[in-house]
């Protein structure tokens, strides 16, 4: 292993940069593999295009005979681009992307060959349902499950492939993917912010939820991954001793980009270009090789889409730079881990950010309203916030000093805090002629200018408003944003249903003028949503303390988390939306839970292999090395070779201290794999995180001690210091 760790430290000192030339703007690759409108226009009937807008705007069916004309026109636009095959491209449970190719090639039954694509191939497929996660949704049996089409994320060539985005749902009709209560989640918050926006503007008829996300991750050589079992195939080191030098200078955030990784990030952007994905962003993240980008913001089910694409498309890309991508939330120990900002917000088909203060008292007052009811749904089901970021791997990043604690709360500036303050003292009942004046020139009518000013940021907070948006900062990068999405969009939609029940019945029962109405309840919600809100600094032991006497919860393992999705109330939000029922529910609960454990399992297995196999005989073949030593000088020096030894005396001694911990650890890791097995998922989960994860930091602080001490040549593992590298 050692001549393979040499090897590899060869190799990558020896890379030069994949050279990736710019010669076209990006205006004019934009969109070129992108069955988007000016393509369809191209090779569809006026008739079949329209009944494409017709399902992306309002939801209408494509009846067969038309699928036959477009999937005809795809096919026809596809070939022209070099397709050769098609597949349903979906987001099963697993937290990747599926795709099954079928070629264009057909045979006559004269024996000819032709290329083939018709609608029915278009709008459904069956894959096997049952070898997907699906939590005892479907038997082994009763394999059938169903892609169909899904109009609004258009469809696109990866390759010499037509992809086309589709939901996946079960024989019985539960959904077995990301993509199917994400677009229900989108349906349920378009309708209930639309009711609401009405108040303060007829004409909208569409509400959009937009998301941007932002990408973080690392980059190592190929080869020195590959002289490390444990990144090979948990995605993380799980032994290393930290880099004498780190990330203590702060010299590698917003630095110069290695030559290396940006020509990486070149080659990927001109491939986002094709695709359609509105890659902006691009810079150096805080520690050593880690990396950052973010598109434009876009509608939030095609955003989504793009960001599993994208994490696709880098794994290709970085292949082709003898580099790989580590998503892991923290691959490196003593360094920050990765994360996946979800920056939220929503939009109006008459082009109003509705989190965006606006020119006049009236569009702030909208904003408020959106404003605070989003407060409110994330006070009101902060559980299941933090349950849509829970995994096994985001688990070492929330509350490690790097990023949001694992207590859900947020953050909106001393100034926006002011103007709440304000509002909160709004008198019950009809307002007077008096304060309606200074609410709407005093306090609502300033909050444009307060805004302006209003840039400071908490990354300590999970939720953070950002000018006119809110930051959903406690996702981490493995995470597909379908799920923190689709917790978010229906929680504020059921918020701003119960908000629009409570401000009619004080006009129709109450008499109140629309503008009292709205103030009335937005108090309450204030005073109701007060506990979320905090300003300070997220780590401290001052807040730990006070958001326990707030009731907050404070779930710091996924186990713990995921409890929250079988709550009756949790259940009861998510079937009163129409996005999961409680069918759906328990069955992601399950596949979480058994996720959790099998990543933890796997890296079990591969930390006992790896101490055992590589990092023990290492340490004996130096301590051997030693006792030669010794027993030289004592052949020497007799009597005084215990003065002369002394020094690796007490190696010797260190060496087999720590030989006889990783040894016994590992032995008790095992048997506590062992019986927590023959437990109920629920069970087994929680005897994982208590009983067999600490023994990961036993055994790696023992191997971490024995780097030290070992000669550096006869080392089998790439070091951190070597990894976190790139020229």
């Amino acid at each position: 292993m050692s001549t393979l760790r040499f090897f590899a430290l060869k190799e990558s000192l020896s890379r030069l940069p994949i050279i990736i030339s710019e010669n076209k703007k990006r205006s004019e690759l934009f969109g070129k593999h992108v069955f988007k409108k000016d393509a369809m226009q191209q090779v569809l009937s006026h008739e079949a295009f329209q009944a494409v807008e017709d399902a992306i705007n309002t939801g209408a069916k494509i009846d067969r005979l038309m699928a036959d004309s477009i999937a005809a026109g795809m096919k026809q636009w596809a070939l022209e681009l070099g397709a050769t095959h098609y597949t349903h491209w979906f987001q099963p449970l697993t937290g990747a992307t599926a795709e099954k190719h079928d070629a264009f090639f057909e045979q006559t039954p004269e024996g000819n060959a032709i290329e083939k694509f018709e609608g029915a191939k278009l709008v459904q497929q069956e894959p096997d349902a049952s070898s997907f996660p699906h939590g005892g949704i479907r038997n082994t049996f009763e394999a059938r499950g169903y892609t169909a089409w899904d109009p609004t994320s258009p469809a696109f060539i990866l390759d010499t492939t037509l992809c086309i985005p589709t939901v996946f749902v079960s024989y019985t009709g539960e959904a077995l993917d990301n993509k199917t209560p994400l677009l229900r989640a989108l349906a349920a918050i378009d309708h209930s912010a639309t009711e609401v926006a009405k108040y303060f503007n007829k004409s909208v008829n569409k509400v959009t939820a937009t998301l941007g996300w932002e990408q973080e991750y690392f980059l190592i050589d190929s080869a020195l991954a590959a002289s490390r079992p444990d990144i090979m195939q948990t995605g993380r080191a799980l032994l290393g001793h930290a880099p004498a030098k780190g990330q203590q200078l702060d010299d590698h955030y917003f630095g110069s980009i290695p030559a290396r990784a940006l020509n990486f990030m070149k080659d990927l952007e001109q491939q986002c270009m094709l695709l359609g994905i509105p890659v902006k962003t691009r810079h150096n993240e805080v520690a050593p090789n880690q990396f950052e980008l973010a598109p434009i913001f876009e509608e939030a089910n095609l955003a989504v889409d793009h960001n599993s694409l994208i994490m696709d498309l880098m794994d290709r890309i970085a292949e082709r730079h003898n580099l790989k991508v580590l998503f892991h939330e923290k691959p490196f120990a003593g360094v920050n881990g990765s994360g996946k900002h979800n920056n939220w917000s929503l939009a109006t088909d008459t082009g109003v950010n509705l989190l965006s203060p606006g020119t006049t008292p009236m569009k702030n007052l909208q904003f408020l309203t959106f404003f605070v009811n989003t407060i409110k749904a994330v006070q009101d089901n902060e559980e299941l916030i933090r349950a849509s970021v829970a995994s096994a791997s985001n688990d070492h990043r929330l509350g490690a000093h790097e990023a949001p604690p694992a207590i859900m709360s947020v953050f909106i500036g001393k100034q926006l805090t002011a103007v709440l303050d304000e509002l909160e003292k709004v008198t019950d009942g009809k307002l007077s002629p008096q304060e309606k004046t200074d609410l709407k020139l005093n306090v609502v009518g300033k909050i444009p200018e307060i805004l302006l000013d209003n840039t400071d940021r908490n990354r300590t907070s999970s939720f953070a408003f950002t000018g006119n948006k809110f930051e959903f900062r406690a996702v981490g990068s493995t995470t597909n944003c379908a799920k923190p999405m689709v917790v978010l969009n229906t929680i504020v939609a059921k918020q701003l249903k119960d908000f629009k029940n409570e401000v009619d019945k004080l006009v129709d029962k109450k008499k109140m003028k629309k503008d009292d109405a709205i103030f009335n309840v937005l108090r309450e919600y204030i005073k109701a949503s007060k506990k979320i809100r905090f300003e300070g600094d997220g780590y401290s032991a001052a807040w730990q303390k006070e958001a326990l006497k707030r009731k907050l919860s404070n779930h710091s393992s996924t186990p713990e988390a995921l409890n929250i999705q079988l709550d009756r109330r949790s259940i009861a939000v998510f079937e009163e939306m129409a996005v999961m029922n409680s069918i759906e529910l328990k069955a992601r609960h399950d596949i979480e839970l058994e996720e959790y454990i099998k990543r933890i399992q796997i890296e079990s297995r591969v930390l006992g292999n790896i101490a055992k196999n590589h990092i023990i005989p290492t340490a004996i073949r130096y301590q051997n090395l030693l006792i030669k030593n010794v027993e030289g000088l004592k052949n020497i020096f007799a009597k005084d070779y215990e003065n002369l030894a002394q020094e690796q005396l007490a190696l010797i001694t260190q060496i087999s201290e720590y030989i006889g911990t990783i040894n016994k650890d590992i032995n008790a890791m095992v048997d506590a794999r062992k019986s927590a097995n023959k437990l109920d998922v629920k069970e087994r989960a929680v005897n994982y995180k208590n009983e067999v994860l600490p023994f990961f930091d036993t055994i790696r602080y023992a191997s971490d001690k024995l780097e030290l001490l070992v000669e550096d040549k006869l080392w089998p593992l790439a070091k951190n210091r070597e990894l976190l590298s790139l020229s």
